[in-house]
């Protein structure tokens, strides 16, 4: 059955997260994918293959993670999403409350086993550093911050901008490449606190939604995001950008789909992941400057445009199972003491 996506979605909070609605113009669409924004991950490109290929409509929506999880429980009992599309701890979340079911793509057993759920309730499609995406224009002659701590500066001051960590994953990968950047653990999330809320002096930007486009304006000189967001800018946009992984160091994060439990369309949401997990599919991500989750090698001419190896190795692997088990305690430490 094909479904009409209106451009206003209902507000739905839960746990103080109130759910963004779409972006996307009312059309007739044969799949709907929650957390598919165009400004994300090259989403739009993506969406636009799949149409030429498979010939499914599947609208954009600019959810967060969180906002994600929230309308798929929201909806548990009469879902209209087909998939979702979010940062491995939320796939993890969703796992738990049980508003997704388990799909093994075509290509799935090629992907790490630590970047796959072993039901198949989650499937990482591809990851990405997080670090610092810089408008070198937009810092007013001021210096690229190399490092976590140059950003509590006061040079920088009104300059920083970084996702609501209580609700964006991108936003809590910030906090735990700091955290740990800084000396804390999942069992100590004391460093990361201690870094906002000297941060909050410097009157940082707090956005919930992508900001791609904030930066490339201008209006946030210094986002915490990820090396594909900042490659992408640095090659395509006019101006001058760049990408800095912090000289304390950092994470690397994989992000996740899901078929949602219940599925109004769900043959063609099979289809859907399959092609996201497909030669073709895995390819456009590099395409975008997204390492692929399967061992598909980066093409010379994408590697070429990354940093080099000698700065990636700051980035570290991390036990994503044991930072989504300190999410709340963090979340809460960050509501009360930080926001």
């Amino acid at each position: 059955m094909r479904r009409t996506v209106s451009a206003l979605a209902l507000a739905l909070p839960l746990a103080g997260m109130a759910v963004i609605a779409t972006c996307a113009p009312t059309q007739a669409a044969d799949v709907i994918c929650y957390n598919c924004p165009p400004e994300w991950a090259d989403w739009a490109s993506m969406l636009k293959a799949i149409k030429t290929d498979l010939g499914f409509d599947i609208p954009f929506d600019n959810k967060n993670s969180g906002q994600t999880l929230s309308q798929l429980i929201a909806e548990k009992a009469n879902p209209v999403a087909d998939i979702a599309y979010y940062g491995v701890n939320f796939g993890m979340k969703a796992k738990t409350a049980a508003v997704v079911d388990s799909y093994k793509p075509k290509g799935w057993e090629e992907v790490p086993s630590g970047l796959k759920d072993p039901d198949g309730d989650w499937t990482t499609i591809h990851s990405g550093t997080l670090g610092l995406f810089v408008n070198r224009d937009a810092l007013g002659g001021k210096p690229v911050p190399a490092c976590w701590k140059d950003l509590l500066k006061n040079d920088y001051r009104g300059m920083v901008g970084y996702l609501d960590p209580s609700s964006a994953a991108v936003g809590y990968v910030g906090a735990v490449a700091v955290n740990l950047a800084l000396g804390g653990s999942e069992k100590d999330f004391t460093p990361a606190v201690t870094f906002f809320k000297d941060l909050q002096k410097n009157q940082p930007i707090v956005p919930k939604q992508t900001s791609y486009a904030r930066v490339v304006s201008g209006e946030i000189p210094i986002l915490f995001d990820y090396d594909f967001n900042a490659y992408r800018a640095k090659y395509t946009e006019k101006g001058q950008f760049e990408f800095v992984i912090p000289c304390e160091g950092s994470v690397v994060f994989p992000y996740v789909v899901s078929l949602v439990k219940g599925a109004p369309d769900k043959a063609k949401a099979q289809k859907v992941l399959d092609y996201l997990l497909s030669d073709k599919g895995q390819t456009i991500w590099t395409n975008a400057y997204l390492r692929p989750a399967r061992p598909i090698p980066l093409p010379d001419a994408v590697k070429s445009k990354f940093l080099p190896d000698s700065d990636y190795v700051r980035a570290k692997t991390v036990d994503w199972a044991a930072m989504e088990s300190a999410q709340k305690a963090f979340t809460d430490r960050y509501l009360a003491d930080v926001r």
